[in-house]
């Protein structure tokens, strides 16, 4: 069984049937938000970044949110695959105290550990990620706005149904209660247009990496938000999948900023579906491709395959109430889900030495 699919938008697909694909002609890598769902891309992202990309030398833009933000933040580590290595053995044997009495861990214990857990990963190493000589790194963010300004017990629930309600209708009208907070390295210029939504850019730094990167991951209720952002607007920080669950960017319309080439966008994600917001999860309509992807290379699991996983599906938070306190059944399960998605990697590489256009589907 093929475990591997490939999608492109028209410009990626005229690209390869004219060209084939080579580490030249990438501008941009994005990394979705999605939780346990990130373990799969881990055999694709040490072989990507450990072995494809490595054999050029042109300026590549890292954008992440979530999951997808500490994926690209490793990237440019020294030794990333090692660090690949790393990420995903500390993210499948993470686990939290639960509280006599409780079925969840409070949010202000998980907040706690997740920043001890990031401190212990990237401490020591924050230059190593500011000064990469290639890699420009984006980290997303959601930065509450007027209700939304303070985390709050009444207030929060109430600014993110008025969020909500409002994305239901026009999603550019949610900027009334979140915007995208981006916090770039190395001074670099977005590699996307900003027009379709409300965004900032803040200069990322030593100083605000790690508070950056923890907002960037925090899911609402599950994690506190962040504030106090150095060199950052004040106000409250959550998870950027909210505002960009799965980087449905304007890429198209700037990806020449991206550098030498043709600045395609290659995309290890998880699913076919390039979803704008967290809040449009529900909304189908919002799920297909737009001008946004044409010059996107999208390579996700085949649903069937999919299916031959613990459980028939990907790993994603359900899996901690699946298991509760069983931690190793839940080690065990992302365990075999993380050494089955080799066979991703393994299809992307034996494609590469001799592409075939036949097998790139339309996005």
């Amino acid at each position: 069984m093929r475990a591997l699919r490939i999608y492109a938008g028209p410009a990626a697909r005229r690209h390869i049937e004219q060209h084939g694909l080579q580490p030249r002609d990438v501008g941009v890598v994005p990394g979705a938000a999605g939780g346990p769902k990130g373990l799969i891309l881990g055999p694709l992202d040490r072989f990507i970044f450990g072995e494809w990309l490595a054999r050029t030398d042109h300026p590549v833009h890292l954008v992440g949110a979530s999951i997808g933000a500490w994926r690209m933040a490793t990237a440019c580590l020294h030794e990333s695959v090692k660090a690949f290595q790393r990420l995903e053995r500390d993210y499948i044997h993470q686990d939290y105290e639960l509280e006599p009495g409780r079925k969840s861990p409070t949010a202000a214990h998980v907040s706690a550990r997740f920043g001890a857990s990031l401190e212990s990963f990237y401490g020591g190493r924050i230059h190593e990620v500011l000064q990469h000589p290639r890699y420009r790194l984006h980290i997303v963010t959601s930065r509450g706005r007027h209700l939304l300004g303070r985390e709050h017990r009444l207030a929060t629930p109430l600014g993110y149904l008025g969020a909500f309600l409002t994305n239901s209708v026009r999603r550019k009208a949610m900027g009334a209660w979140l915007e995208r907070v981006v916090f770039s390295s190395a001074g670099a210029a977005l590699p996307f247009a900003t027009t379709d939504y409300r965004t900032r850019q803040v200069a990322l730094s030593e100083a605000n990496f790690q508070p950056a990167l923890q907002a960037s991951c925090s899911i609402p209720f599950v994690l506190k938000s962040v504030h106090g952002i150095p060199a950052a607007p004040p106000g409250a920080y959550w998870d950027g999948g909210i505002t960009d669950y799965h980087l449905h960017l304007d890429y198209h319309r700037s990806h020449s900023t991206a550098g030498n080439g043709p600045g395609l966008v290659l995309y290890p994600h998880f699913q076919k579906a390039v979803v704008p917001g967290w809040l449009d999860k529900g909304l189908k309509w919002r799920h297909g491709a737009s001008h946004f992807l044409d010059s996107m290379v999208l390579l996700a699991p085949d649903p069937a395959w999919v299916r031959t996983l613990p459980n028939g599906k990907l790993p994603d938070r359900t899996d901690f109430t699946r298991y509760g306190v069983n931690l190793p059944a839940r080690v065990s399960a992302w365990t075999a889900a993380a050494v089955a998605s080799q066979q991703l990697a393994d299809e992307w590489q034996e494609w590469l030495h001799k592409p075939d256009a036949g097998r790139v589907e339309r996005l």
